[in-house]
């Protein structure tokens, strides 16, 4: 916890501030609490009778009682509102002489002849299965007053419960049961399993909560243990192979960057395909994400990475547009649905968890070091590349591009507290993440402080829950791909002749300049390279933000089956980034500056959203109606204000800031933007008998980026119905349960912004505004996307449980720019034509069992989808000509980050949304054989037809997870794979190009490269040619399917007895990316550099994925 110690005594005066506000929302509470809340008696001179019978009618239970013993019993004044059962009665009862027992669904009143006095006493026992098996965490009540208690690790108990007084014991899955006690002091219980029960609650859109087999669409649950088991700083990447249907990428920038996250597949050619998230049913803009690409090697952090993964409830997976659908325009993607941590009800509790991770590169491509600096075998050809000769046992230097990473490691410390009375609950958290990076001088650090506090109000018919967090991160050098600044392009690529040991020490004195100047003897070379070490401590850049949410939601229960809610969150943020490029920088990077360059960029970002809603759940005779009706707010800004460029000739050296900055070449920045969305929703389900259930969903949205068009909203719907067949008709002993559902819906993309009026953008470098931008579109409409979706979920055996869903969807009026061209003054003319369609299974399959005292919880998630572009461009009417324009075939642009040098994507009817290609190539003879000149030199070739390479796009992706328990030990492992599809490394080009690849030594050790299968090509002018220009793209695809132990764990239990039930502790050893159990490709598939649609698979200089191992450990007081 020193972390979280120095940050708050170092805290800023801001930061003080805001940790004197959470106190006083501590303060500000009431001791109020919430109960469920039933019964409504509002009488003068009702009979005790009377009383009675207005209790069976409002609630579920039958009340028996003997009439000649309370109908002379004095009448009662009764004042009661949504009380609960048990006040009722005991309001009713008070004098009478006479109490209450419950009987299952029955109500017994019966004589009180309690003693005043009854002797209390404290019993111990035992809670096993039907296997002998113990429970552990078993709810343990006596009847009648608030003493609990729950089993321990082993199913043990100990409790204190009047003489004559009844427990009960209630677990999840299993048949409640009640015991009375006797004169025994202690007791072993036996729960059955029980897969009747109602079904499990989750929760859906907006933060409803509903009956799983209410719902006619797909929702997967991971509860917080499976986020905090194997932490990662960016809780989104443990979700990876837990669920069914979502393809999660994890950055390549690192701790804490920003993972791509798409579900049933990309749906949008020009608009992001990532799910949405939602934070407590509150839809967050996730600001951030992106990355460099090509040339600058900037990686990119995310607003949901800044979330505490202990602060985490459970997390819901809509993956599924039926699913979302009450969000909308923002509903297509699909959505992660967060549920975070309240405080509850009891005395003080206080959980510590402490753990670290070591980190080394995962994938690594494969280098030589047994030929050395030079060029075609002479040791005085070339200072940059390593085609030299080859080095003797002496003269090799032994250098490994991995002597260049350092051990990285993440430490993360969390402590959260919890107490309440039944009116009153509160929750706190503080949590500290710090890593030291891989790459020297990368570091991330991020401290989380929560506060959450929940209020019953009103004789529990008003609920107040109030929350407040406040975020610090920063980080430094966070490094994704890409040449410039990039250290690993230089440490790769470092001469094997040379002696890397005296570039470490990577700056000089210049007497001449009376500065430290970069020790870089190799030269630029044409990836233009310095020191890695100069970059890592003299080409810094930081970013700086804070950020803090506030929320409150009420809620108000009119009747005991209407309430009205409504809930507003701020999250609003700040931050600063700074590049710093020291003098001695090359001049590619620095504008031609001599003393060095500067840039600082400070970005605010705000999201206000409310709503309010009226909820109404009520039971009809055989009938139940749940209808949620509300209206939401939604305003999401940006102001980015920038300053940058070379300091002056005349200016000191190295001294950063924006007066020092040469008056002809800074360049200022101002970017801002602001969108809101206003809408009306409603979700309307109606169940008959608990066995079928109709659920519909409207929504209305006006979103600003629509203004001016000439329809200003639009309404999506969705319908959907579930059966439960086990409900209807008697199906063999061995099928427990079996639920058949179908749903379809319509919802939207986000819109692009500035799409309906004239733009005029400014040039920076040209210090002037451009006439005009886009030629504006009259009428916007959403991108629509129909779903169409069929799903099973069974409970067989009692221990497997199956659920597998189909689905079709239809992304249509697809929204972009179709390279058409356009009157002079505009750039662009965007088009609402195409369609996109995916059609794709998922499903899961779980078992889980206990064999005498061994658990073993076991769940296969499987996902396939296939991506299809049925519709390019077709009959659009030219808005300034008049023309019809076709098109099927549509090149994006490299330089727009969506491909990178000869490997391009083209959109292609009938082919996939990431489909590759090229159009370069050797030069070929008409048989195809490549053409050997008499020198035996080889050339290439370019414009060509396309050449595909494949699809990016996996065909199928794999999850096994798997966790046995034995008393208090605990091991666990997640193998995942990905089946199909293709990537591209620029890196192994380069490295071919540059000699230092195992590659190029085992073709110089062959005595040349096989053409033909006949000829033999020398090997550096083999390589020169199709490794040049990072390469002919089809000489450096890979196949993508890998196989990984993604995660593996194993750890023990310390149990409370043992130390003096003060606390337990778990104590856990963890890893994650043990073991590339299969992999073609020379770095790790699943790594992106960018969260755009059009990145994926390409590798140029990428960060390596990391292989974490370390151990955790919690205490829970």
């Amino acid at each position: 916890m020193l972390q979280i110690y120095e940050f708050i005594v170092n805290q800023t005066a801001k930061g003080r501030s805001f940790i004197l506000f959470f106190c006083l929302l501590l303060m500000q509470t009431s001791t109020f609490a919430q109960s469920s809340a039933k019964i409504t008696i509002q009488k003068k001179n009702i009979s005790i009778i009377e009383a009675l019978k207005e209790v069976e009618r409002q609630s579920d239970y039958s009340v028996g009682f003997n009439d000649s013993q309370l109908k002379n019993k004095p009448v009662l004044n009764l004042d009661l509102r949504i009380a609960t059962i048990e006040n009722a009665l005991a309001q009713i009862l008070k004098g009478s002489g006479f109490t209450y027992q419950f009987k299952g669904k029955y109500i017994m009143i019966i004589q009180d002849n309690k003693p005043k006095d009854i002797p209390v006493r404290k019993v111990t026992g035992k809670v096993v299965d039907e296997s002998n098996e113990p429970l552990i965490g078993v709810n343990i009540k006596v009847a009648g007053s608030s003493e609990g208690a729950i089993t321990d690790m082993d199913g043990n108990f100990t409790i204190s419960v009047p003489q004559g007084g009844t427990l009960s014991f209630t677990y999840v899955g299993y048949t409640p049961q009640t015991v009375k006690i006797t004169d025994k002091n202690a007791y072993e219980v036996i729960l059955k399993s029980d897969t009747k029960q109602l079904s499990e609650v989750v929760v859906t859109a907006l933060g409803i909560k509903r009956e799983q087999k209410a719902l006619s669409y797909n929702v997967q649950q991971v509860k917080s243990d499976e986020l905090t088991q194997i932490k990662d700083a960016n809780f989104v990447n443990s979700i990876n192979g837990k669920v069914a249907g979502v393809t999660i990428n994890s950055s390549s920038s690192g701790v804490g960057g920003a993972s791509k996250v798409v579900m049933r597949g990309t749906k949008s050619i020009e608009q992001s395909s990532n799910a949405l998230y939602v934070i407590d049913g509150i839809p967050m803009f996730n600001f951030g994400g992106g990355g460099s690409t090509e040339f600058g090697s900037k990686g990119a952090t995310e607003s949901i990475a800044d979330i505490n993964p202990e602060d985490i409830e459970s997390i819901s997976v809509l993956t599924g547009a039926a699913a979302a659908a009450l969000y909308g325009s923002n509903a297509a993607n699909g959505a992660i649905v967060v549920t975070t941590k309240k405080g509850k009800v009891g005395k003080l509790q206080a959980s510590v968890s402490t753990g670290i991770d070591w980190m080394n590169p995962f994938v690594m491509p494969k280098f030589q070091n047994r030929y050395g600096t030079g060029s075609y075998g002479k040791a005085n050809g070339s200072t940059t590349l390593s085609w030299g000769p080859k080095l003797n046992d002496a003269s090799r230097k032994g250098y490994e591009p991995t002597d260049f990473f350092e051990t990285g490691a993440v430490y993360s410390n969390s402590i959260s507290l919890s107490a309440g009375s039944e009116k009153n609950q509160t929750f706190f958290s503080a949590a500290a993440t710090n890593s030291d990076g891989m790459i020297p001088n990368n570091r991330y650090n991020r401290y989380n402080f929560t506060f959450r506090n929940t209020t019953s109000l009103l004789n529990d018919k008003m609920k107040l829950d109030v929350g407040a967090s406040y975020i610090i991160q920063n980080d430094r050098n966070m490094i994704n791909q890409g040449v410039y600044s990039n250290p690993l392009v230089s440490a790769y690529m470092f001469p094997r002749s040379d002696d890397f040991s005296l570039v470490k020490v990577f700056e000089r004195w210049s007497d001449a300049r009376k500065i430290n100047l970069p020790y870089w003897p190799q030269g630029e070379g044409n990836l233009r390279m310095q020191n890695p070490y100069w970059i890592a401590y003299r080409n810094l850049h930081e970013n700086n933000k804070k950020r803090y949410m506030l929320s409150a939601a009420l809620t108000y229960d009119v009747l005991d089956w209407l309430s009205l809610s409504g809930r507003i969150r701020i999250d609003n943020s700040n931050n600063t980034y700074e590049q710093k490029l020291y003098a001695g920088t090359i001049a590619t990077l620095t504008d031609g500056g001599t003393q060095g360059h500067y840039t600082i960029e400070k970005t605010e970002t705000a999201q206000t959203y409310a709503d309010f809603l009226a909820n109404v759940n009520k039971r009809i005779d055989d009938f139940t109606l749940v209808v949620n009706l509300g209206t939401s707010l939604s305003r999401n800004t940006s102001y980015t204000l920038g300053y940058g460029g070379p300091i002056q000739d005349n200016g000191i050296p190295n001294l950063f800031n924006v007066y020092d900055l040469d008056n002809v070449k800074k360049r200022a920045t101002q970017v801002a933007w602001e969108e809101m969305t206003q809408s009306i929703f409603a979700n309307v389900e109606i169940g008959w008998k608990s066995m079928l259930y109709l659920t519909l969903t409207g929504r209305n949205d006006w979103a600003s980026q629509i203004h001016g068009t000439t329809d200003p909203s639009f309404f999506y719907p969705s319908v959907g119905l579930s059966a439960v067949i086990t409900e209807m008709v008697k199906l063999p002993e061995w099928v427990d349960y079996l639920k058949v559902r179908g749903s379809y819906s319509s919802v939207g993309s986000p819109y692009p912004r500035y799409l309906t009026i004239p733009t005029f953008p400014y040039d920076a470098t040209l210090q002037q505004w451009k006439e005009k931008s886009l030629y504006p579109i009259g009428t916007l409409y959403p991108e629509r996307t129909n779903s169409w979706e069929v799903g099973v979920d069974a409970t067989l055996l009692r221990d497997f449980k199956i659920s597998a869903s189909f689905y079709y969807t239809n992304t249509h009026n697809q929204t972009f720019d179709p390279d058409i061209s356009v009157s002079s003054g505009y750039d662009k003319l965007y088009v609402q034509t195409g369609s996109v369609r995916n059609v794709g299974v998922e499903g899961m399959l779980g078992y889980g069992h206990n064999w005498n005292g061994f658990r073993w919880d076991s769940s296969f998630t499987f996902s396939s989808n296939k991506n299809t572009l049925t519709e390019l461009v077709r009959n659009y009417v030219h808005p300034e000509t008049g023309e019809i324009i076709n098109k099927d075939r549509l090149p994006l642009k490299p330089s727009d980050g969506r491909g990178l040098a000869q490997a391009e994507f083209i959109l292609k009817e009938g082919g996939s949304l990431g489909d590759l290609y090229t159009r370069s190539d050797v030069v070929r003879d008409d048989k195809g054989r490549v053409q050997i000149d008499a020198t035996g030199n080889v050339a290439k070739v370019g414009n060509l037809n396309d050449i595909k390479l494949g699809s990016i796009f996996p065909k199928a992706n794999l999850a096994w997870n798997n966790s046995f328990s034995y008393k208090g030990i605990n091991v666990g492992f997640l193998v995942s794979a990905r089946i199909g599809g293709i990537v591209y490394s620029a890196t192994q080009a380069a490295m071919d190009e540059y000699g230092v690849s195992e590659r190029t030594a085992v073709a110089r050790d062959a005595g040349g490269v096989l053409v033909n299968g006949r000829t033999m090509v020398d090997a550096q002018k083999w390589f020169e040619v199709i490794a040049g220009s990072s390469g002919l793209p089809q000489y450096y695809t890979y196949s993508a399917t890998n196989v990984r132990l993604q995660e593996a764990r194993i750890g023990y239990t310390i149990p409370r007895r043992w130390l003096g039930n003060v606390c337990d502790i778990n104590v856990a050893l963890v890893g994650r990316n043990l073991w590339m159990i299969y992999n073609k490709a020379p770095f790790d598939p699943e790594s992106v550099a960018t969260t755009g649609n059009f990145y994926q698979g390409i590798d140029y200089f990428m960060m390596p994925s990391s292989r974490n191992i370390g151990f955790n450990i919690k205490l829970n007081f």
